[in-house]
């Protein structure tokens, strides 16, 4: 069994990171107008 060193290598870790790149490819598709609505919920904030 490989030691893990970092977060990257955890499998939940690639699963999450995955599903929210799948996430944000989904919500760059949205109209503009459902933009500011839908997306504030789900991007964090910078």
């Amino acid at each position: 069994m490989e030691r893990i060193t970092t977060h990257r290598q955890l499998n939940v870790y690639k699963r999450a990171y995955e599903a929210a790149r799948s996430i944000y490819r989904l919500t760059k598709s949205f109209p503009k107008e459902e933009t500011y609505s839908l997306t504030d919920q789900i991007y964090p904030v910078k």
